[in-house]
């Protein structure tokens, strides 16, 4: 049985430094990181009942996220429960289905049942977290911002993701190429948005024309019906970057399905596609950061579970699996 002394000497700490770590008291980042991951490496989960007992406080972690079917939020939540194990926390999940409504009933029902903070992808860009925040409950918010109110944000680069994959389909010879993003008003949608047109406007040296980009929900149907109306146009695209992966999916079928010769036609995917029997010659898929998303979420909320009072930040990971971080306070 692995025991505090392994991690100890796995981190290079002593074993006061573990135990500390693990009661939630403060050390040195370094040191709480390298702990962290010598017990995950280890596969040492600490006595929760008895630090429970100890501090008198939750040991969940509430996840919410749109779409608990898509890979990405997947993997998402599997960054987010490796460094939560490790440090002594359950993880409660909960699919808000893109859904204001039931997104504001899931935070109440955490904060309710006493969880030790939340991590939470937002449904819009204006949902407000005020309620657990008054409880002392921390959030961290991932893949998306949350502009109402001061907290800790982990996102991918979604700008920089859009104008690579812009810059591959042009490699791939295709000029005209459309966009189908997600919804108005959520931050993920709208920063790829604009990553496509500050593209367009680099390759064509002019603003895209309006009717090339069309807004969605984030489903296969939704790109579907988007590609659907983009092929009817009198001056049709000749290649499609989908916003993500869902997108790009029924992107893909509405091609097929009319018989599109996809050897001559471009599709991106802002992120892995779900597993498909038939991949297009032309298709590029960028992936997305998801789990190292989650990670890193994961080690912000424990930190401010843990006490932390400096000032809100912003993590920006870029898009392609570069280690190279660039925050903003």
């Amino acid at each position: 049985m692995t025991t505090i002394y392994d991690v100890a000497e796995r981190a290079g700490v002593s074993a006061a430094t573990v135990s500390r770590v693990f009661n939630g008291t403060r050390v040195s980042p370094a040191k709480a990181q390298a702990v962290r991951e010598a017990a995950l490496e280890l596969g040492f989960v600490p006595n929760g009942n008895a630090r429970r007992l100890r501090m008198g406080s939750s040991q969940i972690i509430a996840v919410l996220i749109p779409d608990i079917e898509n890979p990405f939020f997947t993997a998402l939540t599997r960054g987010v429960t490796d460094i939560a194990r490790a440090a002594g926390y359950s993880v409660m999940l909960g699919n808000t289905d893109e859904s204001a409504e039931l997104e504001a009933e899931l935070v109440a029902a955490a904060v309710g049942d006493s969880v030790a903070g939340i991590i939470v992808a937002p449904t819009t860009d204006s949902t407000d977290y005020t309620l657990p925040l008054t409880r002392g409950v921390p959030v961290v918010a991932v893949d998306r911002d949350a502009p109402l109110v001061n907290i800790d944000v982990v996102i991918a680069d979604n700008v920089d993701g859009a104008r690579q994959a812009m810059k591959r389909l042009k490699a791939l010879g295709f000029t005209r190429i459309a966009c189908i993003s997600g919804p108005a008003h959520v931050m993920t949608a709208d920063r790829r948005a604009e990553g496509w047109a500050l593209e367009w406007e680099e390759q064509h040296g002019s603003p895209p024309p309006d009717e090339l980009c069309l807004r969605v929900p984030y489903s296969i149907e939704g790109g579907r019906v988007a590609a659907q109306s983009l092929l009817c146009l009198p001056e049709p695209p000749d290649a499609i970057l989908a916003a993500n992966n869902r997108i790009a999916v029924g992107t893909i079928r509405h091609l097929m399905s009319i018989g599109r010769d996809l050897t001559e036609f471009g599709v991106a995917s802002l992120a892995e596609l779900p597993l498909i029997l038939f991949e297009p010659p032309n298709l590029v898929v960028l992936p997305q950061p998801a789990r190292r998303l989650g990670t890193l979420a994961a080690q912000l909320l424990l930190e401010r579970i843990n006490g932390s009072t400096e000032p809100p930040r912003t993590v920006i990971v870029p898009s392609e699996g570069s280690e190279t971080l660039a925050s903003s306070w």
